[in-house]
Parts: C-alpha cells; sequence; structure tokens
C-alpha cells in the first residue's frame, strides 16, 4: 500500500500552510473482532463491531495533518472534512461537473464581478442549529481577513472583494476581477456559532471536543493521532444519512500489514496497492480489486532556491540547480518507460504535463520537438555546456569544487519513492552525480526549511485546476521565511503569475484551456517540475462487507480520494443486501449516482485542491 497527494498529496505534502507532507495519515480504530482462520474455521470471517454494527474501516497511509479545514492539506485529511462539512457546490460522480451542495443554485451579474448564492434551507448543524448563509458569508470573511485561517485555502478568496449574507438564504459575493472558479470553491463551510469562538486559526487544529459540529453526511465522533478517525452518520443530513453505522479511517504505516488486515477481514477497504499487492489480492474470494485511471501526478521536484515574499532567500538548496540546464540535464537522465514498466508495473501511464490526462480538457504534453526525452548523452552534453564537467574521479562538481551529490527527500513509508530512487542514483550516477535518498516518515520540516536538492512530489488534481497551479505562484510563497506559505516548491515566476492570473478570469473554456497548457508549457520548460508518471487508482474492498461502492467518474475512476463524500455516504453494507439500494437512507441523490460507496478526496482531500503531497499525497 503506498502513502497517498501534497490535494489531496500520492501528494507528497501538506497544502497550503504545510507544503510539506506532515505525517501519514490516521485512520479510525474501532473496535473490531475479526474472525481468523483455523482448522475448524478455515475462512476469514468479516470484522465484525460491538453490538452489531455495521462498520466501513477504511486503511490508510496518511496520518491526519489538522482537522481544522482552515489548515489542512493532506488529501485524508480534506478528505474527511469532506465527509463533516458541506461546500457551496459539490461535483457529480459522473462527469465532475458541478452539482448542488450548500447553495442550490447561483449565478453571476453581467459583468462577471457579483456572485449570488442560494442557500438551501434543509441543511441543519449537527448540534440542531440551522446552516445559513451566514455561516458561509463568515467563513468566507474569516480567511479573508485572518492569515491563519487562510492557510489552506487562501487562493479561492483571494479575489474577493466583499462577502455578504442579506438573508438566511442569500449569499453574495462580490469580486475584484471576474473569477472562473466560482462554481468550484472547494472550501468547506463551518459554524459560525462554533467557530468565532477561536482565538488563533494558525494553531487551532479542531481535535479537542468530540462530537466535532458539522453538516455533511457524517459527524466526527472520536480521533487519535497516528491512530485512527471515527465518524458517524448525520442523520439529519440533506441527501438522506449514510447507511454504515460507523465510518472508520485507521492508519497503517506499513502496506503489507494493511492488505493483511484486508485479506483477514479486519478492514473494509485499500487503497494504493503495490503492483504484487494487487495481484495477490485478485486471486482471493470476497475482494475485488479496482484499477483505473488515478487523478494524481507523480514527479521530482527541484528545490529552486527557497525564498520568502519579503526576498529573503534561506535553505541549502544546491547551487548547481538554479542552472536550467541543470534541471533540463536531469529529465534527460530519467527514463519514464523503465519507471513505468519496472516499478508501476504497468499501473501507471509515462508523466508528461502538470496535469493527468484524465482531466482531457486541461491536459497538455510537450510538442517532440520541445519533448525533453530519455536521453543520457545528451544529458551529459548540457551538464558540460552548463560548466559542471567530470572531474580526475569523474565526478562533477559544483562551482566551489565540492563534488555533486543531490539529497532527494522521499517518504519513508512509499515503497515507489524507494524504487525509483534506486534508479535515479544508478542513472545519475552515470553521469557522475551524487545521489542521497534521505526518506523520513515526516518530509516537512525539511520541505518548509528548504533543506532538500530534490523531492518526489504529488498531487490530487481536481476538476478544477486552479489549485494546483496556484501553488506554483509568487504569492504563495510565505511572507518571511519563519512563515509557511500555500506554495508547493518556492517556484516564483512572472510570466507564469501573468499566465495564472488571466486563466482565473477567462470564463471561455476554450480560451481558458489554452492558458492552463501555456502555464503547464513554461512549468516543464523550466525543469522544476519533473512528472515522471500519473498512477492508476490501485484499490481494493471486501465483497463481504462492501455491497457496493461508486467510483468517480463512474464508469472508470477511483474510490479512495474522490471530489466529493460519494464513496462512503453511498456505500451499501453487505449485510443489508436485502435493501433497496435506494432506500430512505439514500434518497435524494438526484445526480445519477450508483448506489455505493464512494471514497472521499474532494475538496479538502483534493480537499486537495490545495493540499499537496510533497511525501505523502497532497489534496
Amino acid at each position: 500500500m503506498n502513502t497517498p497527494d501534497q490535494h489531496g498529496r500520492m501528494p507528497l505534502r501538506p497544502r497550503i500552510r504545510l507544503p510539506r507532507l506532515v505525517a501519514l495519515a490516521g485512520a479510525a480504530a474501532l473496535t473490531l473482532t475479526a474472525g481468523l482462520a483455523t482448522p475448524l474455521n478455515p475462512a476469514p470471517q468479516p470484522a465484525q463491531a460491538k453490538e452489531g454494527k455495521r462498520v466501513l474501516t477504511v486503511a490508510v497511509a496518511q496520518s491526519v495533518d489538522s482537522l481544522s479545514p482552515f489548515l489542512a492539506s493532506r488529501l485524508v485529511s480534506t478528505s474527511i472534512h469532506r465527509l463533516m462539512y458541506e461546500y457551496l457546490t459539490n461535483y457529480d460522480p459522473k462527469d465532475n461537473h458541478a452539482i448542488p451542495g450548500l447553495a442550490t443554485k447561483w449565478s453571476p451579474s453581467a459583468d462577471k464581478l457579483t456572485w449570488t448564492y442560494t442557500i438551501r434551507s434543509n441543511s441543519k448543524w449537527s448540534d440542531g442549529e440551522q446552516a445559513t448563509a451566514e455561516d458561509a458569508a463568515w467563513t468566507f470573511n474569516k480567511m479573508m481577513t485572518d492569515e491563519g485561517a487562510a492557510t489552506a485555502n487562501g487562493s479561492f478568496v483571494a479575489n474577493f472583494r466583499k462577502v455578504t449574507a442579506p438573508s438566511p438564504t442569500e449569499l453574495v459575493i462580490e469580486l475584484k476581477k471576474p473569477q472562473a472558479t466560482m462554481a468550484a470553491l472547494d472550501v468547506p463551510i463551518v459554524p459560525r456559532h462554533v467557530w468565532e469562538k477561536v482565538d488563533d486559526f494558525s494553531e487551532f487544529n479542531n481535535d479537542k471536543n468530540f462530537p466535532i459540529v458539522g453538516n455533511g453526511p457524517f459527524v466526527l465522533t472520536d480521533y487519535k493521532a497516528d491512530s485512527y478517525v471515527r465518524l458517524e452518520p448525520n442523520k439529519s443530513f440533506w441527501r438522506g444519512a449514510p447507511k454504515f453505522d460507523e465510518l472508520v479511517f485507521k492508519y497503517y504505516k506499513d502496506g503489507d500489514a494493511a492488505v493483511a488486515a484486508l485479506q483477514k477481514g479486519e478492514v473494509s477497504f485499500v487503497s494504493g496497492l503495490a503492483p504484487a499487492q494487487a495481484a495477490a489480492l485478485r486471486s482471493q474470494s470476497d475482494i475485488k480489486v479496482n484499477d483505473a485511471p488515478g487523478r494524481r501526478f507523480y514527479a521530482l521536484a527541484t528545490n529552486p532556491g527557497a525564498q520568502a515574499r519579503n526576498g529573503k532567500h534561506f535553505g541549502d538548496g544546491a547551487r548547481s540547480l538554479l542552472d536550467q540546464k541543470v534541471r533540463q540535464a536531469l529529465f534527460r537522465a530519467i527514463d519514464r518507460k523503465a519507471l513505468i514498466d519496472k516499478v508501476f508495473q504497468g499501473h501507471a501511464v509515462e508523466g508528461e504535463g502538470y496535469i493527468p490526462p484524465r482531466f482531457s480538457t486541461y491536459y497538455w504534453k510537450p510538442s517532440a520537438g520541445q519533448e525533453l526525452a530519455y536521453d543520457p548523452a545528451e544529458a551529459a552534453r548540457l551538464l558540460d555546456e552548463a560548466g559542471y564537467k567530470k572531474n580526475g574521479d569523474g565526478k562533477r562538481v559544483e562551482k566551489n569544487g565540492k563534488p555533486i551529490n543531490y539529497r532527494v527527500l522521499c517518504h519513508a513509508t512509499d515503497p515507489n519513492d524507494k524504487a525509483v530512487g534506486k534508479y535515479l542514483k544508478e542513472w545519475f550516477g552515470k553521469l557522475g552525480i551524487g545521489v542521497t535518498l534521505n526518506c523520513l516518515d515526516n518530509v516537512t520540516d525539511p520541505w518548509l526549511a528548504g533543506e532538500y536538492d530534490l523531492a518526489f512530489d504529488g498531487w490530487s488534481v481536481n476538476p478544477d485546476p486552479d489549485f494546483v497551479l496556484s501553488i506554483h505562484t509568487c504569492a504563495a510563497l510565505p511572507a518571511t521565511p519563519k512563515d509557511t506559505g500555500a506554495t508547493d516548491n518556492f517556484i516564483c515566476d512572472k510570466k507564469y503569475d501573468d499566465l495564472y492570473a488571466r486563466q482565473l478570469a477567462e470564463y471561455d473554456t476554450a480560451k481558458r484551456a489554452d492558458l492552463v497548457k501555456q502555464m503547464q508549457s513554461r512549468l516543464y520548460d523550466s525543469g522544476y517540475m519533473n512528472v515522471m508518471a500519473y498512477p492508476n487508482a490501485v484499490e481494493a474492498y471486501r465483497t463481504d462487507q462492501i455491497k457496493s461502492i461508486t467510483t468517480m467518474p463512474e464508469a472508470a475512476g477511483n474510490i479512495f480520494g474522490q471530489d466529493g463524500y460519494w464513496s462512503w455516504w453511498s456505500a451499501v453494507p453487505a449485510a443489508s443486501s436485502g435493501e433497496s439500494s435506494d432506500d430512505s437512507s439514500s434518497t435524494g441523490v438526484i445526480i445519477g449516482i450508483v448506489a455505493g460507496v464512494v471514497v472521499v478526496a474532494g475538496a479538502g482531500v483534493f480537499f486537495a485542491m490545495r493540499r499537496r503531497s510533497t511525501a505523502e499525497d497532497r489534496e
């Protein structure tokens, strides 16, 4: 089981304010009694919870960075927030188009500078209070006026001029400039009467008092760091309550242990399977493997010289990596096809542009003349041309005369990082460049401090790519070296920023897509983000515990890490196979969703839009 999106991170690091992977994500531990195989009882028995509860247990390889939706950036965290809180809009599980969430409809003024949302009157907070437009206005205003509250999702409100709630069911957002993402604001709306009591949003992690008040399909009832997250159905959820009695995210640092737990029936679902794990599970009864195109990219990020918005530089990245020819030489030294064949064993496609091919509108790949294809000889020529020639020992040296040895941040729990790292040592070694893998459980600290040369990176991309584009803008840099920013990798390029601003204001889909592709071309040429692969979503669940589960997109998509709450909300317990899949607990889904389980990944995980996966999957 591989660690998950920078979101989201899989994404490797946390998101907006925690731009690097923090720890691996928590999951919930329940009191389950799993039947083990014995001579008299040869078949593993499904785990049963006390008092006959129907429990859906999800094994996760990423720990929660924060239960505050204002701070969280990891995929697991943002996915959980998708379950706890409604967003203004959601994404249809069939084709990702925007559908009603907390807002039932929305429309812009003629000049596109004022957006009016009608807030539904049938959404209540889990403590019985009515959810209103005032809650949404307060959430956005807090993000606009409190830097701590803007940590995770501040890019969504940076262009807001004013947000008001003229009535309980009307929300009005005034913009400085037109903004194309107004139907894709992946921001959890929180209850004002609870959150206005918080003093310091930069420190409050929302993990002390349970149950946590929300208005999503689930209520978070218990949490233990690096262990589990437990949720129960929100009986008053406007779409109808989930069918499982309890949902638990249980953290496994070791992927093989998670797979073993699935085989024993101790957990219901496992994602991020390695090829060998998936192959072994395919032959086992009562287990179904889902292998579908994913929404993540897997990259090697370059430290471009860590800097803050105040112009101060920090960190200790290798000086040679400031040279574009050196960065492009490293592109040329990596055999992507070999990685797909030998590491991913066919469960991925070769990386090209920044946005995965699953999102066809925005997908880009370099032209034949632009492509930095695998060519070791050309890589060596570029290094020579840049002045980094080999010494008498066959080692290339920095301008200070020291042999080049790049430190590569990797996730200790991700076997892909380690496997790819071995190939990097071999390929870079032939060029005369040394590689030291720095595999850590928590890559966040060195990443935030800029104390690395290269790093395995990745993000889950949302249907609207704005968030993952925003994390490479100058505005995403930390204010000072002591602060944390939304930046993924300290990139600051004025031409890229100009393209970003233009795409954000462009409402014509084709024109906006062209601008987004130009941004990817710019990012590619710079050599800062070497997208090596687009991994498949390889996951498995027990059919004797889960009767049905919805993928996103429905035709061929992922279960875990979706842009919404569909998987877990619509999951049907196997024990309730006699029940109609559209009984009262799921009615109200007028959006063509197949009854079944859908994995949370949306807003916060994808939540991500801004969660990062530096080492762990960001949203």
